[in-house]
């Protein structure tokens, strides 16, 4: 089974990012359920779902933790 890594590999190569599911992204940042729900009370992107569910971009998710990381060294 292809990992999360060779998958997003292969769909980059097309030019398409894969979505993550929450649960994917905690397991990639290495953090709980808790963190990624302040991330998104605290503006980290979100893809809504049709079925009350949301899946997250990594990329504008990295970019959205840079930008909040410039913010805070810089106050």
């Amino acid at each position: 089974m292809a990992t999360l890594a060779d998958r997003t590999e292969k769909l980059r190569a097309v030019g398409v990012a894969p979505l993550l599911k929450t649960e994917e992204l905690m397991a990639h940042y290495g953090v709980s359920n808790w963190t990624v729900n302040e991330w998104v009370k605290g503006g980290c992107p979100v893809e809504p779902t049709r079925f009350r569910g949301r899946r997250f971009d990594l990329d504008r998710v990295r970019a959205w933790m840079a930008a909040d990381e410039q913010q805070t060294t810089a106050a």
